[in-house]
């Protein structure tokens, strides 16, 4: 007897995938993971997890007995019903998301009257018609399928799984909807269960439309630098109003991840395949990528020529308490700055090994203090919690000149300055 709860399968051990296992491990069902990476299979089955995300080493160790890992599928399908897919959805050239990887998962399902896909990748509108229509053309028409977007932000993904803000599901009104529904009930968030075409634009309209609040207090934090205002006393106005609301107004130097560009662009995208066009989405997309290179006319402003110019970058991965690297805005910011002249150095506390294989011609520094060795001037790019803790006057006396730009708006201005070093912050004074 496996227990009371239902025992899932969950395909892909990334970001998703790990989170959804230990989690619903942790509300006591047994769990069996499956990802065609034999490496990651052997790092799990011997405790190592392959990523950081605070809280997930802790809740794998507390289930280890109930998570079970493999390179193949049997063990998921004889032992579960629903299959959670979590692979990944790149976007391609053309802005759509890549598909294949969900689809190699389609073709591996066997015909099946007694199983569901329950799709966690975030995928266009109209995916699950189309896996229907394959089922059904490859002799699978009993196999099932619910849409069951993610809502997990990394840096605080187990209590986002554990506390959710709402569930959605999409399904056909079937016991493979039921199922899911009783398997989230234990979190008791509200629940929209609706049909599929819907949850799946459920997750897509919610993350472009952050991105879409994120790009708009950036335009308002350039303003700001123009008329004198401080973005930061303006946001705080704006979000005291319970219809806008604080959360997603802090300007910076760009939204990034795996989720919020890719998501965008995917919506931008199946607007204009089903023939509209999605103009809010364009000025969307075109604000962030202008927004990470402001930061160079900021330098430029202070710095002049950029070219020999010694550059700190305090932070890689693209949001603090994750490793994270897809679509960092430290990747657009050091290839600027190594474009134009300047010699670049980093530190992250948790994110060197990876950046090292998409940085080339970045140094790198084993600390805070290292780092900002010589430099010229010190760009704050992620904002972890140890950098609001800097000592201003150790970074002073190491620093060759005295340009701080805080990428975030997360430094004490005032200790900075107190320290004897000039402040530029996004649309601050």
């Amino acid at each position: 007897m496996e227990g009371s709860r239902e025992p899932i399968g969950v395909i892909g051990t990334g970001y998703v995938g790990l989170v959804t296992a230990a989690g619903f491990a942790e509300l006591g069902s047994y769990v069996y993971c499956v990802d065609i990476d034999a490496n990651k299979i052997a790092r799990l089955k011997g405790g190592e997890i392959p990523i950081y995300e605070p809280g997930l080493e802790d809740m794998v160790a507390r289930n280890r007995e109930r998570l079970h890992f493999s390179t193949t599928l049997e063990e998921a399908l004889e032992h579960a019903r629903l299959l959670f897919v979590a692979v990944g959805t790149p976007p391609t050239y053309s802005g759509d998301a890549d598909l294949s990887s969900v689809y190699a998962v389609v073709d591996a399902m066997p015909p099946s009257d007694r199983h569901a896909l329950v799709m966690k990748s975030t995928v266009p509108v109209g995916t699950g018609r189309s896996i229907r229509r394959a089922f059904e053309a490859r002799g699978k028409a009993g196999f099932r399928y619910v849409s069951c977007p993610e809502f997990l932000k990394e840096g605080s993904a187990v209590g986002d799984f554990l506390n959710p803000d709402r569930v959605v599901v999409g399904d056909e009104g079937d016991w493979a909807g039921d199922a899911v529904v009783d398997l989230y009930a234990p979190l008791d968030a509200p629940l929209v269960r609706t049909d599929i075409p819907s949850a799946e634009m459920v997750k897509l309209a919610s993350n472009a439309f952050l991105a879409t609040k994120i790009s708009f207090i950036n335009e308002i934090a350039n303003v700001c630098e123009e008329t004198g205002s401080n973005v930061l006393e303006v946001a705080r106005g704006m979000g005291l109003d319970d219809r806008i609301g604080p959360k997603f107004l802090q300007a910076g130097i760009g939204f990034g991840g795996s989720c919020f560009p890719k998501d965008v662009s995917a919506l931008k995208q199946l607007a204009g395949n089903s023939g509209y066009h999605f103009q809010l989405l364009n000025a969307v997309i075109e604000v962030n990528e202008l927004q990470k290179r402001r930061v160079i006319s900021k330098l430029q402003k202070h710095l002049g020529t950029l070219v020999g110019k010694e550059i700190a970058l305090l932070g890689l991965a693209f949001k603090p308490e994750t490793d994270d690297m897809r679509e960092a805005s430290s990747l657009v910011l050091s290839a600027r700055l190594l474009a134009d002249g300047a010699s670049v150095r980093a530190y992250d506390p948790v994110s060197e090994e990876e950046a090292r294989t998409l940085m080339p011609g970045v140094g790198f520094a084993d600390a805070a203090l290292e780092v900002v060795e010589g430099a010229d001037a010190v760009v704050l790019v992620t904002e972890w919690k140890e950098f609001k803790q800097l000592d201003w006057g150790a970074v002073a006396q190491r620093m060759a000149g005295d340009l701080v730009v805080d990428g975030r708006n997360s430094l004490d201005s005032v200790a900075v300055r107190a320290a004897g070093l000039s402040y530029e912050g996004i649309g601050t004074r």
